[in-house]
Formats: C-alpha cells, sequence, structure tokens
C-alpha cells in the first residue's frame, strides 16, 4: 500500500465536508499540522466538529478556525490559557458548543475507536458534573462511569517523518495524540518535514503504521 503524498495542503483536504467531525493532533502547538488547519480556512470548510486537547493557541490553528467561525463544536481537556481570546469569546457568546473531556479520558476514547471498542468503563469523572447524564456503577467498590468511543470521519496528524507507505516517525514530545488519533478515523491526513522512500524506515522504530494513513502532506516533496 502506498499512501498518495501531497504539496498542496489545500488538496490533502480538499473533500472534508461541512459538518465533518476532524480529529486534530497537537498538545497545544507541538504536533498540531498547522499547515492542513491553514488549508481547511482557505477551503471555506465550516460547522465543523473539533477534537483536539486545547481549543487553540493565538492567531493560528485551531484558534484561528474558532476566529474565522468555521467550528461549531469543540471537543477537547483543556480549553482555556492565556491567549486562548477566540475560544473565549465565542464560547461566552454562544457561538460554539464545548464537551470538556478529562485529557485521560479523551486518549481512551480516541484509543478506543481506533481499537474498536463498544465503550469502556472508568473512575475519572465520577461523581462530578461531567458524568452527569451518563451510566455509572460500582466496580470492585470504585465508582466508575461510562464512557464512548470518539470516532471521526478525518484525522489531521502532524508528525516528522514518513515513508511512502505512510508509516510515520514523530519528533518527541509532537508524537502527542497523534498516533492515536491516525487510528480513530475513516480518514486520516498527515503533514511531515519529510517523505522517504518505502524501507528507508527501521520497521523496528515506527510509531504510526501505514495501514492508517491515507494522505500525506509536505512542503518538500521527494523527487
Amino acid at each position: 500500500m502506498t499512501a498518495a503524498v501531497y504539496d498542496d495542503a489545500g488538496e490533502a483536504v480538499a473533500d472534508i465536508p461541512d459538518g465533518a467531525t476532524v480529529l486534530i493532533s497537537g498538545f497545544g502547538a507541538p504536533g498540531q499540522p498547522m499547515t492542513l488547519v491553514e488549508a481547511l480556512i482557505d477551503n471555506g470548510t465550516t460547522d465543523l466538529t473539533v477534537v483536539s486537547n486545547n481549543a487553540g493557541n493565538g492567531e493560528v490553528g485551531i484558534a484561528q478556525l474558532i476566529k474565522q467561525r468555521r467550528v461549531r463544536k469543540v471537543i477537547c481537556s483543556y480549553p482555556r490559557q492565556v491567549d486562548s481570546w477566540h475560544f473565549d469569546e465565542c464560547y461566552r457568546s454562544g457561538e460554539l458548543e464545548l464537551e470538556l473531556v478529562p485529557q485521560g479520558n479523551l486518549a481512551e476514547r480516541i484509543r478506543a475507536a481506533g481499537a474498536g471498542i463498544g465503550a469502556f468503563f472508568t473512575p475519572t469523572a465520577y461523581g462530578t458534573p461531567l458524568a452527569e447524564g451518563k451510566e455509572t456503577r460500582i466496580i470492585d467498590g470504585v465508582g466508575q462511569v461510562l464512557e464512548f468511543p470518539i470516532k471521526a470521519e478525518f484525522a489531521l496528524v502532524g508528525a516528522d517523518v514518513a515513508d511512502r507507505s505512510g508509516n510515520l516517525l514523530y519528533h518527541k514530545t509532537a508524537r502527542n495524540f497523534g498516533p492515536i488519533m491516525a487510528t480513530a478515523a475513516t480518514t486520516t491526513v498527515v503533514e511531515v518535514r519529510e517523505v522517504v522512500e518505502t524501507g528507508a524506515i527501521d520497521p523496528e522504530v515506527v510509531v504510526t503504521p501505514g495501514i492508517f494513513v491515507d494522505r500525506i502532506f509536505t512542503p518538500n516533496p521527494p523527487a
């Protein structure tokens, strides 16, 4: 299997429709596929549900997507920080819906989607407002909350190196949510610094296998 390689970010995300649910990797800026997100803005895509750890920083990436009123709902664990003013403005005005998910639950719900797990119980958020309306049980004497997978039509993932088969390497902490998001979407589009020939990456160090990757965008395409 060979992943499609693009040197135009707009073409790589051109078929993401209005109203889609999109997983976007990143822990703040590290690992966020900025060029792909900017291409979504340039393409005019709107009414999105964005799943990410954060709800944007400053004026770029997810923050700009929110500023342009392209996002209907954010599912994240950490929406507010010192430079999250666009999220604050849209949320306080009622223009943006928020589903707040504890960080571990967010990761596990995404992982569960990729692993084909129907649902799982976790003690996180038991007895808090985040558990309201959800099924709960006492398991081995511990209160547990039933959580469901988060899957999406598209995942936009930032990585470091890909080969032509879509096998991925990440750069240190920029790895964050990328590997699990790549497994949890129908179509995964990856932004990388470099594309190498298949076989150039030692199989023992591959983080995301190419079977999960459909498209690769790089500003430096191979010859």
